[in-house]
């Protein structure tokens, strides 16, 4: 069946638009919040900006490593459309909280209905991946992998520059409360049409330490060595993006002379690559998690990243405004290398997420998404601790982004080993078929 064919389905739209209203809402939030603790900061708290923006987005991602394991055991445990559904009203609820922190122009509670998203997604994560083997046949499941993880990129850029126009309106804390609780109700809305996803295991026991339950996934996770280089693989491609998407600020500013503007659309080239190369794979790959497209994509992460280290190495342009930027000819050549890069993302990582759930136990698939989702959140912790290491040390934003380039030749290496694996491990079976 077709991208479009799909998204006709009650089997898919539903969920798809579940979880493109959510990644909108998060960042609209997410980003809306920072942008004002940038710059009003001083009206809330004595902190500084640079320490309150921080702060935010360690809330964000904390309830990735304390719930994501619980979260796996619960969608293992319960049926996961309901807890799709009960995962958007809480999103509604969270949203009323914040109006209540922006109308009190309270911190802690802008802060606490930060941590709480974060928590939504956190419950919501493993239901995303796990209900999709559920709903779709086999065969679907590439196309199904490329169309969320399209929209999802989509849903990030569009959900960041709303928060920024809207942080910047006169009355921006009343429009950003009403704009999430609008995207919240449609979102549930959307949930409320994900047919039943009946729990693989009922008879599990929850267990909300965060220690042995985060241990028991990833044991799950581990258990299929193919799984498990997926999710590593997984986790690597967030490392580097969110190393890549943390720098384009400086990058911006100290070598294309540009302002908010320019680096906006940075981010939009970007998320359209990740876009175009998810569904560029979901056509390619058709039934099956084609693991040389995996390698294909790290092979550009790997050259488009050395070409845009290249460029960030050279003699910084002049300040200048957008219109007159775009006329050089190195802001063009890093837009192309930022589209290129996003693609290869995109066809880098959705056979892996295809291969994750495929190969899953299904009495477990959903805890092997958590697993998924916590060493994501490490990695993407490891990526910012890494980069401010290696700046304090007085590396430049060229050393940066070459140094997770070179160190990406690594997973080439790494998916040359498992695709020969692969096809070492089909051999018998064709072979089997040819003799039949």
């Amino acid at each position: 069946m077709s991208a479009q064919n799909l998204l006709k389905t009650r089997r898919f739209a539903p969920l798809f638009f579940t979880q493109f209203f959510g990644a909108f809402n998060d960042n609209l939030y997410k980003n809306a919040l920072i942008l004002l603790l940038t710059f009003q900061s001083a009206q809330w708290s004595a902190l500084s900006s640079g320490f309150l923006t921080n702060l935010a987005m360690a809330l964000f991602i904390l309830p990735f490593f304390l719930f994501s394991a619980t979260s796996g055991l619960m969608a293992d445990k319960y049926d996961k459309a309901r807890l799709a559904r009960i995962s958007k009203a809480l999103e509604i609820l969270i949203v009323l909280v914040a109006g209540a922190g922006f109308a009190a122009e309270s911190l802690k509670l802008l802060l606490t209905a930060l941590f709480l998203l974060g928590l939504q997604s956190t419950l919501f994560g493993p239901v995303k991946y796990a209900i999709l083997p559920q709903h779709l046949a086999a065969n679907e499941l590439v196309r199904g992998n490329a169309l969320v993880e399209a929209a999802t990129f989509v849903a990030i850029l569009l959900g960041t520059l709303a928060g920024g126009l809207l942080a910047a309106t006169e009355n921006g804390a009343l429009w950003i409360t009403l704009a999430s609780l609008a995207i919240a109700l449609l979102g549930y809305a959307a949930s409320r049409a994900i047919p039943p996803a009946p729990a693989p295991d009922p008879g599990l026991r929850l267990d909300f330490n965060p220690i042995t339950t985060t241990w028991h996934c990833i044991g799950f996770a581990r258990e299929n060595r193919r799984v498990f280089l997926a999710v590593l693989g997984i986790s690597w491609f967030w490392l580097y993006g969110s190393l890549l998407l943390t720098q384009f600020p400086a990058l911006t500013q100290t070598v294309l002379g540009g302002s908010e503007h320019l680096a906006t659309v940075l981010l939009a080239v970007f998320a359209v690559g990740v876009g175009a190369g998810s569904l560029l794979c979901g056509k390619l790959a058709r039934e099956r998690a084609d693991v040389r497209l995996t390698l294909t994509g790290a092979i550009g992460l790997t050259l488009f990243g050395l070409d845009l280290a290249w460029i960030a190495a050279g003699t910084p342009l002049a300040a200048a405004p957008l219109a007159q930027l775009l006329a050089e000819p190195r802001v063009w050549r890093v837009l192309f290398d930022l589209l290129l890069l996003g693609a290869s993302g995109g066809l880098y990582g959705v056979p892996l997420y295809t291969l994750m759930q495929q190969e899953s136990h299904p009495g477990h698939r959903a805890r092997v998404i958590a697993a998924n989702n916590i060493l994501n959140a490490l990695f993407m912790t490891l990526a910012a601790l890494f980069a401010m290491e290696m700046l304090a040390q007085g590396a430049t934003l060229a050393h940066l982004i070459a140094a997770v380039a070179l160190a990406n030749i690594a997973v080439i290496a790494l998916c040359a080993r498992l695709l020969r694996q692969r096809q070492s491990d089909e051999m018998p079976e064709t072979a089997d078929k040819r003799c039949s």
